[in-house]
C-alpha cells in the first residue's frame, strides 16, 4: 500500500504545537485514523494507536516508523487503560461504521459505538488525559429538510449507527461536565480520500464507485441521484482534530460541524469520476433507497471556525482528484 505526499502542509500549519506529546489514538489503523497518525508522526508527536483491524489495516501505518500499534479492542477495557497510560491527548475513531451495516446489526453497533466510547472515556479520565477528541457524524441530523445543518438542530437519527454517535456526543458533554476532562465532538460530514475501503458491502460512495468504475462496471446510485452530501477530503477532519487538539480554551463537550461547506449531488459526482477514472462510457444504474440514508447534508461552519479557527484545508475538487488517482494506482 503506497503513501502519498499528504495536499497538506502539517509543520506550515501547526509548527511545534505536538512535538514531544504523546498522542493515543483509537482506530488508528482505519482510514481516518491513519491520515490523522501520519500528520501527528510528522508534527514529531509520540504517537500510539489501539486497533482491532475490523475495518483497518495495519499497512496503512508501516510507512510510520515511530507509530506504536498494538492490536486489540475497545472493548477490552483492561487493554485499554494499559495503552492509553501517559497520554495527554485521545482521538476517538474508533467505531463501526456504514449506516445499512447499522441497520441489519443493531446491537453489535450499539456495543462497540456506545459501550466502547464509554471504555474509552473513563480510561482517560483515569490516566489523567487533557481531552478527547471524538469522531462524531453529520447523520446526527437525519433528514430535516433545514439546510445548512447548523449544531442548534436537535438531533434526529435516522438509523442505529446515527443514533450511536449521538449518544457518543451526549457522553463527550456529560464527562466534560462532570469529571474535569476536556472533551469535543467533531461532526464529520462524509469524509473521503486515499485508504478508504473500497471492498466492504458497505463501502462508503466514493470508494464504492471508484471500485466499481476501475472494474469496469457501472457505479450503482440508491435512490434517483438528487441526494447530495457535503463531501469532505480527510486532510479537513485531521486538520479539525488537531486544531481541537491545541485549542487554548476549554472545549467543553462541545459539538461542532467538519466539511467543505458545499454541496454536490450524487449524480454529479458519478459522472465526476467516471471521466476522472477513464470510464465516461460507464453511467449511474439506480436502485431504490436505502432505508436510513438521508436525502441532504449540507454543513454551517460558523461554529468551528469561531472556537477552533478551522476552514478547510483542501477542497472537493482536490481532495477528490487526489482520491481519484490514489485509487487508479492502488486500488484499480
Amino acid at each position: 500500500m503506497t503513501s502519498d505526499p499528504p495536499l497538506t502542509d502539517w509543520p506550515a500549519l501547526h509548527g511545534d504545537a505536538f512535538r514531544g506529546r504523546k498522542a493515543f489514538v483509537t482506530g488508528g489503523a482505519g482510514f481516518i485514523g491513519s491520515h490523522l497518525c501520519e500528520a501527528l508522526f510528522r508534527l514529531g508527536a509520540s504517537v500510539v494507536v489501539l486497533d482491532d483491524l475490523t475495518g483497518g489495516n495495519v499497512a496503512n501505518l508501516r510507512h510510520l516508523t515511530g507509530v506504536h500499534f498494538i492490536r486489540g479492542s475497545i472493548l477490552d477495557t483492561d487493554l485499554l487503560a494499559r495503552c492509553i497510560q501517559g497520554s495527554e491527548l485521545v482521538f476517538h475513531q474508533a467505531a463501526l461504521g456504514s449506516v445499512p451495516a447499522s441497520v441489519d446489526r443493531p446491537r453489535r453497533f450499539f456495543d462497540v459505538n456506545v459501550a466502547g466510547t464509554l471504555n474509552v472515556l473513563e480510561a482517560a479520565k483515569l490516566a489523567g488525559a487533557k481531552r478527547v477528541m471524538f469522531a462524531a457524524s453529520s447523520s446526527a441530523y437525519g433528514d430535516s429538510e433545514v439546510l445548512p445543518k447548523v449544531e442548534t438542530m436537535t438531533p434526529m437519527p435516522k438509523s442505529p449507527y446515527a443514533a450511536t454517535k449521538v449518544a457518543g456526543e451526549a457522553m463527550m458533554r456529560a464527562w466534560a461536565g462532570s469529571y474535569g476532562i476536556d472533551t469535543v465532538s467533531l461532526r464529520y460530514f462524509n469524509i473521503f480520500g486515499p485508504r478508504q475501503n473500497a471492498n466492504s458491502a458497505y463501502a462508503a460512495v466514493i470508494a464504492a464507485f471508484a471500485k466499481a468504475l476501475l472494474s469496469g462496471n457501472n457505479p450503482q446510485i440508491y435512490g434517483d441521484g438528487s441526494q447530495s452530501r457535503d463531501f469532505t477530503y480527510v486532510d479537513n477532519a485531521v486538520h479539525a482534530n488537531l486544531l481541537a487538539a491545541r485549542a487554548l480554551q476549554p472545549l467543553n463537550g462541545e459539538t461542532m460541524n467538519i466539511a467543505c461547506g458545499v454541496r454536490v449531488t450524487v449524480a454529479e459526482l458519478a459522472a465526476t469520476m467516471a471521466g476522472m477514472l477513464d470510464r465516461p462510457d460507464l453511467v449511474a444504474v439506480h436502485h431504490p433507497d436505502r432505508a436510513g440514508d438521508v436525502k441532504h447534508s449540507l454543513a454551517d461552519l460558523s461554529l468551528a471556525r469561531r472556537l477552533l479557527g478551522y476552514s478547510p484545508t483542501v477542497s472537493f475538487e482536490a481532495g477528490l482528484k487526489a482520491t481519484a488517482a490514489w485509487y487508479k494506482r492502488d486500488v484499480g
